[in-house]
């Protein structure tokens, strides 16, 4: 079996999604092949040759070399304006690389004037008009190549589908398949492809082109889907197929996920409890022998855990035993981090970010949301974290329908007050999830998003809609001195990616500089 990621998404690390099947597989007694297409789709991009017309595109085209191997050095990450700089310069390169207007690539992102991802119709043309992808010259030299290693008989090509990014590259590569090796089964799977299966009326407009579509994890359903219906045991992700070198970052970034769906699994209005995700984990004794075993095969700079919230019990097991690398991921806020002497533990243990969604600064939009957690002790978390040397990642989101432009300015005083301790910040108008039980006591009305739009508009109780939401982010809460300050320490692109490099570089020289 071929298992494709495919473009466009960041690049700074692999893949989680086929690595993992790629072991189960492998452990389970069956092969298969992974190729990442999107760090190579976006370096092939890089080598195609254009003749910019402006003095900015001129030197990001020159210094496309120098970029690249700066990203993969740390040396590069002590130096914000430097940074900002090559980050950028790269990025306008991506953009200006294939000379189609019509397309705009970022180091995040895909879009197409001509086709949308949110319209079935659109999709299936361009998985007809699959020549016209920007891609398709590197689909067509590499696909032959792998496909050529397996067996004719058995050939299955599975595609992991998380963005929206994705979509339109990802289905130009299926007509590919589908005109050109007709007898391969193509099934698809992924993040994005969970939520359309997973939509209220689901009705399957891609039957022409995937033989199955997987919602959820696909481990055990491709098992099957390959013929062993044996017991099935667990396997550590095997990223042994890929170019580990070629990422954008100065050294392996390791994506490993600890548990699938979430414990708290209570917000209002999250996808993962729209959806119906149910919460699994593996054994804090799992995870480690997991980690240690990836850590013996690959020299690791960073472990990212991809878990909607690092339970307390793993944190726990991983003060007891640290995995011999950084580490960064998602929390909840909870009472371990108002313990001073937990948080100092944490740091020990490797931990150098923690993303925390906070939400708000209104204990009345917490409490309607069912957050679950108290401003005073997020504030407590706050203060632990940054006295332990711990970065934050917190996000924000405006506009639910609890919120009021009153409560937003709460939001505003609360992270002035806590600057200190806010390392980042993520801003997020509210998108309210199509299939969400929430959504009989609103108003409802579409998106103009096609039908396969996950989101539906909604008429806001108290007229805070998201034009209003919007003006206030761009005229009051962003043009704050305090929290301008905060915002232009992210990343370019690479956002939350890169922070837990930028901190880590940041603080080794700061130490480095006081000894």
């Amino acid at each position: 079996m071929l298992l494709i990621f495919p473009p466009l998404a960041k690049a700074c690390e692999p893949p989680a999604g086929i690595p993992r099947i790629a072991g189960f597989l492998r452990g389970n007694g069956l092969d298969c092949t992974l190729w990442d297409a999107n760090i190579e789709g976006q370096l092939y991009l890089l080598t195609l040759q254009q003749s910019p017309d402006d003095t900015w595109s001129k030197r990001a085209w020159k210094h496309i070399s120098r970029n690249l191997q700066a990203l993969r050095s740390s040396e590069l990450y002590l130096h914000s304006d430097r940074y900002q700089r090559a980050v950028r310069d790269l990025n306008r390169a991506l953009g200006k690389s294939h000379g189609d207007s019509a397309i705009s690539t970022t180091l995040a992102d895909y879009q197409d004037t001509g086709y949308s991802p949110h319209h079935s119709s659109d999709l299936l043309r361009a998985a007809k008009e699959y020549k016209k992808n920007i891609f398709f010259p590197l689909f067509q030299k590499r696909l032959p190549e792998f496909l050529a290693k397996q067996s004719r008989n058995t050939q299955w090509v599975g595609i992991s589908i998380n963005y929206l990014s994705q979509a339109l590259p990802a289905f130009s590569l299926v007509g590919y398949l589908k005109q050109e090796f007709p007898e391969v089964r193509i099934v698809a799977g992924g993040g994005l492809i969970t939520s359309w299966l997973r939509s209220p009326g689901w009705i399957n407009p891609f039957s022409t082109l995937f033989d199955k579509m997987i919602a959820g994890q696909g481990e055990a359903p491709l098992l099957k889907l390959l013929g062993n219906n044996t017991a099935p045991l667990h396997q550590a992700p095997d990223y042994s197929d890929l170019p580990i070198n070629n990422y954008l970052a100065p050294g392996l970034i390791l994506p490993y996920s600890a548990s699938s769906g979430c414990y708290w699994n209570r917000c209002s209005f999250c996808p993962e409890k729209a959806e119906g995700s149910s919460y699994q984990k593996l054994s804090s004794a799992q995870v480690r022998e997991d980690l240690e075993g990836l850590l013996r095969s690959h020299k690791t700079e960073l472990i990212h855990f991809l878990d909607n919230g690092v339970a307390p019990s793993l944190m726990k097991e991983l003060i007891r035993h640290p995995p011999g690398a950084r580490w960064y991921g998602f929390a909840r806020v909870t009472e371990e981090l108002k313990d001073p002497h937990f948080c100092n533990d944490l740091r020990q243990s490797g931990c150098v970010l923690l993303k925390l969604g906070i939400e708000s600064g209104s204990q009345q939009v917490l409490d309607a949301m069912d957050k679950g957690i108290n401003l005073e002790l997020v504030e407590g978390a706050l203060h632990n974290l940054h006295r332990a040397g711990i970065a934050t990642y917190v996000y924000l989101l405006f506009g639910t329908p609890a919120e009021t432009i009153t409560e937003a300015r709460q939001t505003l005083d609360f992270i002035r007050r806590n600057s200190h301790a806010v390392t980042y910040l993520n801003l997020a108008v509210f998108n309210l999830p199509r299939n969400s039980t929430e959504t009989a006591s609103l108003k409802i009305h579409d998106f103009s998003t096609g039908d396969l739009g996950l989101y539906s508009d909604f008429h806001h109780p108290e007229g805070w809609d998201r034009k209003s939401v919007r003006k206030f982010l761009s005229t009051e809460f962003k043009a704050d001195p305090v929290i301008r300050k905060i915002l232009q320490r992210d990343s370019p692109f690479f956002t939350s990616n890169h922070a837990a490099l930028l901190h880590t570089y940041n603080q080794n020289q700061d130490t480095s500089q006081k000894k």
